[in-house]
Order: C-alpha cells, then structure tokens, then sequence
C-alpha cells in the first residue's frame, strides 16, 4: 500500500515576542525529495509533496527567521532510517551553530560514534514510542561509548506508560538523556501522575533534560492545557529544559498542524521571567550542545 504523504507546514508565523539573541530550536526535522536522500522503506509516511532538499533548507531558516532563533539542532528522521546523509548535509550547509541528533542501530561500534563526532552530531535519537533502529537495551550498551565521546541519548517516550519501566536504568545510566516532548503524557492523568511525578525527580537530579516541544500533539492551540506540566518541569529545574518547534510537524497522527510563533507564545505564556526564559532558550542549549560564545 502506497504511504501517505506528510501535509505540506504553513508559512512562518511570528510569535508575540521573539526569542531573545542566541536562541536554540533544539527540535526540528530536516527533509528532503526522494530524488536528493533515500527513504527508508519502513517509515510510515513520505515527506510533503513538489520540495527538494534546498526547499526544505530555505524554509527551515524562515522558520528560524520567524522566531529569532540563531541556533539549531536537527534531529535525522525516521524517514530515512539509520542512513544520516540529510541531516549531515543540512549541518554541513548551516554550520557551527547547529548541531544534529542521529540514529544508529543497534550493536553500533565506536567508529560509528567518532564519525558523529565529525559530523556534529551530538547525540542518538531512541523511540520508545513506536519502535525503529535503536532499542533500550541497545541504548543502555552504547552509554559507555556515548559518554567517553560527550554525546547523549535523546528518547521520545510517554511519561505515563514507560516511566516506571526506565527510571532505574536512568539513574545509573553514564550519559545525560534528554526527552522529547514535554514525556508526551497523557494530560487526562493531571500533574500528579507518578509518570510526570518521576520525570521531575530526575530533572531535579541534572541527570535528564526535558524538551518543552511537541504541545500540538496532545493539546490544541493555545496548547494551554500543557501549561501546568509545562510550569511542573520548569520548577522541577530551569537549567534542564530547552525548547524547540518540532518543524515541520511530520507524523501528525490526526493532531492539529501547529504554527511555531504560536508555541513559543505558548512557553512565554508559562515561563514569564526574562532570566529563566534565558536559561531555557539560550543557556541551556549551549551547556547540552556545545554551542560557543559569539
């Protein structure tokens, strides 16, 4: 059966208040036609339809533009699988301010691990939500080598149903683990779940970070329905959360196709202290990523 095709993002939207000089979008997907990388045959769906690789390029820095953000990381999709060759090229034309999140399968080797290094990528992307290339186990047998290179995990997981299932693991676990999407919990089970509950513990340890990205896809614009778990990971520990847009928003699964500006209104909303709002886009992405002074 043919895949379907990703809907095509809307054009930039400019936030109430731009993001302050040196800002990080520490989440967004770098895409391609199928004529410039290779799709990976188990994805689910294909990129939007009529742009190439140099589209999807200029649209990412509009949409850089639109929110005053100077700095990215580009997390490889699973579109294309363990093959990185999308995102290493997208660093290689953006240069030294922008990192890549990458994938490695399982039983991956150290040689792998160094060419991220030179590639700038500072870390691998492990979903726990849907499967793909990378499992736990296979996570937890690369930290050593991670670790040693400076590199971390980033894991997409939902609070509520795998916290109980990694917290011990975690807390042992040599290399830092940042999560995706706020722990994308189910909001029906309120601040208080021991899933949301366990995901701030470890934040108060410094042994995790936390993406306040991805509100669109379990709430509805103004994404207010996040802002008490949202504030409960920022109280937990202001210098382990980033932001980021989650641009151009693929793999939808019936949610409401965002508009960036209006997320990052949304942790204005939430995080209204012009240091903490420092800490979250500026400061924290240089101490995770490595970013320079200018």
């Amino acid at each position: 059966m043919d895949k379907p095709f990703a809907p095509m993002p809307p054009p930039p939207v400019m936030p109430i208040v731009r993001a302050p000089e040196g800002a990080c979008d520490t989440h967004a997907h770098m895409l391609a036609g199928p004529e410039d990388f290779p799709l990976w045959e188990g994805r689910v769906e294909n990129p939007a339809q009529g742009i190439n690789f140099e589209g999807w390029l200029d649209r990412y820095k509009a949409n850089l533009n639109s929110l005053g953000c100077t700095r990215g990381v580009i997390v490889h999709s699973i579109f294309y699988g363990s093959d990185n060759g999308v995102t290493v090229e997208a660093l290689r034309r953006l240069g030294p301010n922008f990192r890549g999140i990458g994938l490695l399968c399982d039983g991956a080797d150290v040689r792998e691990v160094e060419q991220f290094v030179d590639w700038n990528i500072a870390g691998v992307r492990l979903n726990y939500v849907h499967g793909g290339v990378l499992s736990w186990a296979g996570a937890k047998e690369l930290a050593p080598v991670l670790a040693a290179h400076g590199l971390h995990i980033q894991m997409l997981m939902h609070a509520h149903l795998h916290m109980d299932e990694i917290v011990q693991d975690i807390e042992t676990l040599k290399v830092p683990v940042c999560f995706d999407h706020i722990g994308w919990p189910d909001l029906t089970l309120g601040v208080n779940h021991k899933g949301i509950k366990g995901l701030c513990r470890l934040l108060e340890t410094g042994k995790v970070w936390v993406k306040l990205s991805g509100l669109y896809r379990i709430s509805n614009a103004p994404y207010e329905q996040t802002d008490e778990i949202v504030a409960a990971l920022v109280n937990a520990n202001p210098e382990r959360c980033l932001w980021g847009s989650d641009w151009p928003h693929i793999m939808l699964n019936g949610a409401e196709m965002p508009k960036s500006g209006e997320m990052l209104d949304a942790l204005h909303r939430v995080v209204s202290g012009t240091a903490t709002q420092q800490r979250v886009l500026v400061e924290n992405p240089k101490v995770l990523y490595g970013f320079s002074d200018p």
